[in-house]
């Protein structure tokens, strides 16, 4: 929890409660502890889906098909939703729980790793949401600025990991210590990528928000190394 447990129950009682069925698909994944973007996460995505109205959205990291569908829920009518997942247990839920929606012909489950994936992948997306391993996000970065289009934004999820990103590595577990330091740097590149202008918000389990300027340049007139890879 990285801000105040009574304050964050208060501001989860303000929100209206989802469509009946995302919440049977919340509760199931709980239930099998699948993790599922928090209740605060949810309402910022609700606000950001009225305010862009993404025509395209990638997601990186399925799990049950929570999110993807929450996102189908919510955007803008049209929109069409590419999700990514490796983790082949994961899978075939996700696909029933969309065919059982109704979402099957709005949204496209691609399965394996996401770097490999996303290469193969062209074209724009309004907005991509990155919820997969956090200690590939870093990884992960590079193919995401390639694929965000001009204006569109990059919404990266817990990554302030329950508040122990703040802390000294050696303050960390031994084996969250590679976890702790990528998910320090991915941090960093969002925060110094002249071509993202980038917030980070204490939201759920922090919220990185990234847009994409049309040209990012650094004081010496060299983009930034993604950006000339891209």
């Amino acid at each position: 929890m990285i801000i105040d447990e009574r304050l964050s129950v208060f501001l989860d009682s303000l929100d209206r409660d989802n469509a009946p069925y995302l919440n049977e698909i919340e509760q199931a994944a709980l239930k099998d502890r699948v993790p599922v973007i928090r209740r605060q996460t949810q309402s910022l995505l609700k606000f950001l889906l009225a305010l862009v109205k993404p025509a395209q959205i990638l997601e990186i990291g399925t799990a049950v098909g929570f999110s993807a569908l929450f996102m189908s829920e919510y955007g803008p009518e049209g929109c069409s939703i590419t999700t990514i997942e490796k983790y082949e247990k994961r899978i075939p839920e996700a696909r029933e729980n969309f065919r059982r929606a109704g979402k099957e012909d709005r949204i496209t489950l691609l399965e394996g790793d996401a770097c490999d994936v996303m290469k193969g992948l062209e074209g724009f997306y309004d907005l991509i949401f990155m919820d997969a391993a956090k200690g590939q996000y870093i990884r992960f970065l590079p193919e995401a600025l390639r694929l965000l289009a001009d204006g569109g934004i990059l919404v990266s999820d817990n990554v302030l990991q329950d508040g122990e990103v703040i802390e000294s590595r050696f303050a960390v577990t031994r084996r969250n210590r590679t976890i702790h330091s990528r998910m320090r740097e991915y941090l960093y590149e969002l925060k110094h990528t002249p071509l993202l202008e980038t917030v980070i918000l204490p939201v759920g389990d922090g919220v990185a928000l990234s847009v994409k300027r049309e040209r990012g340049l650094n004081g010496s007139g060299q983009g930034s190394q993604y950006e000339n890879d891209i």
